[in-house]
């Protein structure tokens, strides 16, 4: 299965990612295959995301906590 978002999608943040909530942000990582053992563990099966807000901090998320940005 293929990546929902690809780098440069502008995205904003939903309610399930209990973070963030609402804010737009880009994509500049896309975790498909993810690396053995501790960090990525934590996120349910899929594709995971790096994400930038527009204030410069960064954070990750699982495609299911994020909807391309409509505006």
């Amino acid at each position: 299965m293929s990546p929902k978002f690809d780098y440069d999608n502008i995205v904003r943040v939903l309610p399930s990612a209990n973070l963030h909530v609402g804010q737009r942000a880009w994509i500049v990582g896309v975790f498909e295959s993810r690396p053995k053992g501790s960090y990525f563990e934590r996120f349910p099966a899929g594709t995971v995301y790096s994400i930038e807000f527009e204030d410069g901090t960064s954070s990750q998320l699982h495609e299911s906590d994020l909807e391309l940005d409509q505006s």
